[in-house]
């Protein structure tokens, strides 16, 4: 059983800066279940939806969604079993609960969709003001 705990939201002016980081309790025998690491978000009336994704492996590939691309900056020490989101230049418009979410490795384009991610941390709240 992995648990995800996120940490870091909390309230900002638009432009500025916030790091969310995500602990892991995964060991070696839950190496195959993190595979694929992501963040997503939810905002009040939506549904959730990707913000980053990150692959285990020698090329660590990164995924954005077009809203954070150039903006948000994903990234894993799996030394220390975290991942984290560096993100820059807010918006009022990214103000939402950010989750983080661990998948096993799966077919091309479904690390981009939250049913096929099998373990979630419990959110944490991000809320830019314009």
């Amino acid at each position: 059983q992995v648990q995800l705990v996120e940490s870091g939201g909390g309230s900002v002016q638009a432009g500025g800066s916030l790091r969310l980081s995500c602990a892991t309790s995964a060991n070696t025998d839950d190496i195959y279940d993190i595979y694929y690491m992501a963040w997503f978000r939810q905002a009040p009336g939506k549904e959730r939806g990707v913000v980053a994704v990150i692959r285990l492996g020698g090329l660590y590939d990164t995924y954005y969604a077009d809203s954070v691309k150039g903006r948000f900056t994903i990234s894993r020490d799996n030394t220390k079993n975290m991942v984290y989101l560096q993100m820059n230049s807010l918006k009022a418009e990214d103000t939402a609960m950010y989750y983080c979410a661990a998948g096993p490795s799966m077919l091309v384009g479904g690390q981009l969709l939250a049913e096929n991610y099998k373990y979630w941390g419990q959110g944490t709240q991000v809320t830019v003001s314009s």
